[in-house]
């Protein structure tokens, strides 16, 4: 059964798509609103609410020429000493890390059989998601809307791990991050399977501020290896945890959007919804 913000992300997404099919026209409000099956006056407060700006406004957001100028305006460096992970009531928040702890190849030899991992199901501004947990970190995260399919997926992760089904207090943290609760804020901490080199990349990731976009190629020539493009965007495609490590801020030079593991539609509402939030604050 849908809950509200599953069903109002649902509209949302749709939505989404339509402008994106139509962005040439400038579809007006009440095109878009006719389209996913709500009136004009409640497709405006649902769409407000949700993203903090008027359907026009988060319309500019998806246009190639918004992606390209953040591109060249907000331009992120693998030295940057803050990642802003969001933003309060009462402004800015700064200098929260997420750190990744590599795992030992004891830790997940033969498929994870020495590790104990708990996970659960919960709900995100960009629909339903399963996220797991070692006593060392987030060990995965991925948007599913159907729950066994998602556990499916994760037990292919570590086909011998033992699994139990609960939220520890290693996710309730990271899971403040959706509901923007600050105070109950404290490091991150990702405990994550990968070659060194996909580690440096998810830690290059982790160093795009919110509300900024980077390339591939960009990324490539911060970690000293500017012919690496490729293998960084295969690195950013295996990202094993959606949205606290932002792979969705990762664009083709062009300023194309490229893929998203987890739905193009999805890679732009965050995009959308992030620029939202930085240009609000």
């Amino acid at each position: 059964m849908e809950t509200q913000q599953q069903t109002h992300y649902n509209s949302i997404a749709q939505a989404i798509d339509y402008i994106q099919q139509h962005l040439t026209q400038q579809p007006s409000l009440e095109e878009v609103a006719a389209h996913v099956h709500i009136s004009p006056y409640h497709f405006q407060r649902l769409f407000t609410e949700w993203t903090g700006v008027s359907p026009k406004k988060f319309l500019q957001y998806l246009s190639l020429e918004h992606a390209k100028h953040i591109l060249k305006t907000r331009q992120y460096t693998l030295s940057d000493a803050a990642f802003e992970t969001g933003l309060s009531g009462t402004g800015r928040l700064h200098d929260l890390f997420m750190n990744i702890e590599g795992m030992t190849p004891g830790e997940y030899k033969n498929g994870g059989q020495a590790l104990s991992i708990h996970y659960s199901f919960a709900e995100s501004p960009f629909g339903p998601f399963i996220i797991a947990s070692t006593t060392k970190g987030i060990c995965y995260m991925a948007f599913a809307e159907e729950p066994q399919q998602a556990f499916v997926q994760l037990q292919h992760q570590f086909p011998n791990a033992h699994f139990e089904q609960m939220t520890d207090r290693i996710q309730q943290n990271a899971l403040f991050l959706f509901t923007q609760d600050w105070s109950k804020l404290s490091e991150i901490k990702l405990h994550l399977k990968g070659t060194a080199f996909q580690l440096k990349v998810w830690e290059a990731l982790l160093k795009i501020p919110m509300g900024h976009l980077t390339t591939y190629s960009d990324i490539a020539n911060a970690l000293q290896h500017p012919r690496a493009s490729r293998a960084v965007g295969t690195a950013v495609g295996d990202n094993p945890v959606a949205f606290l490590i932002p792979c969705h801020r990762v664009i083709r030079t062009s300023g194309a959007l490229g893929g998203y593991h987890w739905g193009l539609t999805r890679k732009t509402a965050i995009i959308g919804w992030e620029s939202a939030k930085a240009d609000n604050h």
